[in-house]
């Protein structure tokens, strides 16, 4: 039995600019971190000939299946026909909603892929997990997007990850410990109770590309300024709230389907009760907002915002990793 744990991410700035349609020609940037959320995978052969089907798997359904050509989940369907498997048990179970804006998805698929190589005896680095990843859903599953949420999920930690048309590279943010624990003290995120697939939203953000360049681009240029607040020891680590608080404005013009006025409406009630910037955490239209709240004024925020699900958490360091293999 193999199980693999991947944690989930938030992304703080530069998102859109990991679009390959934008990246390739403007080169990209985003900062970004993973959580203690997690995604498990838990994979075995199954025995033969004891079962009436060969294949059975348990997510938000349950499928059993006598030819990898039936499953109806894309993901695993592609990934089992492209490393050549059959005849297995796969059990995922995460401690965070999908469709919630955090990146569920391709930590399933980063997870998945590792259980899947581990079971196989094959030894993958975490930007191998990360490019199977992104090949998975990108082509074989041909869904819209970008492609931060894969490396985020494969690599794990507080990182920036650069894009260009040769590629990418992922370095991590050299951060002091007292000052990562103080901007994880001052975050809070909120689940807004709306769900939604992050391929429509991409699907419309991809179609606005060409038509937002000058927003993109100084999406792109305040990752730079966000770095430098978060590693110069001098800097007020307020300042990243209210980048925030920006960033997010040129965010939510770039598509009409990033927000909406439920999403406007909770984001409003937070800063008049003083939070001093937020974002939306993923592709947009629901999911998790994230606001940066001095201690001081969280209790306010809390109260505001009740009727929210709040979503406590810590940085974590290392990505997608298994964790039994016997």
């Amino acid at each position: 039995m193999i199980i693999s744990q991947t944690p989930v991410r938030m992304s703080f700035f530069g998102g859109g600019t990991d679009f390959p349609e934008f990246f390739n020609e403007h080169s990209g940037a985003v900062i970004s971190t993973t959580f203690n959320k997690y995604c498990h995978v838990i994979v075995r052969p199954m025995p033969e000939k004891l079962f009436e089907y060969k294949t059975k798997l348990i997510y938000a359904q349950t499928e059993e299946v006598s030819s990898v050509d039936e499953i109806k989940h894309p993901a695993i369907r592609n990934a089992m026909k492209w490393l050549g498997l059959e005849r297995i048990f796969l059990n995922y179970d995460a401690d965070i909603p999908a469709k919630t804006g955090l990146g569920t998805s391709s930590a399933f698929s980063v997870g998945m892929l590792n259980a899947f190589y581990t079971m196989q005896g094959i030894a993958k680095t975490k930007r191998e997990l990360a490019d199977d990843a992104i090949y998975l859903e990108r082509t074989l599953c041909s869904e819209e997007g970008g492609i931060q949420d894969q490396i985020a999920a494969a690599f794990g930690g507080f990182n920036r990850i650069d894009f260009s048309s040769d590629g990418y590279t992922v370095t991590p943010l050299n951060i002091a410990p007292e000052r990562k624990q103080l901007l994880n003290d001052n975050l809070m995120v909120f689940f807004t109770g709306l769900s939604r697939y992050s391929f429509q939203v991409q699907k419309a953000t991809k179609s606005m590309l060409g038509k937002r360049t000058h927003e993109l681009l100084e999406i792109l240029h305040m990752v730079d300024d966000a770095e430098k607040i978060l590693v110069e020891p001098d800097r007020s680590l307020d300042d990243f709230g209210l980048m925030l608080n920006e960033t997010w404005k040129l965010k939510r013009s770039i598509s009409s389907e990033i927000s909406n006025t439920m999403i406007d409406d909770i984001y409003r009630k937070a800063l008049l009760s003083g939070a001093l910037g937020g974002k939306l955490l993923g592709a947009g239209g629901g999911g998790c907002l994230l606001f940066y709240v001095p201690k001081e004024k969280q209790a306010s925020v809390r109260s505001a915002l009740s009727d929210l699900h709040e979503v406590e958490f810590k940085f974590e360091n290392e990505g997608t990793k298994i964790i039994c293999n016997y």
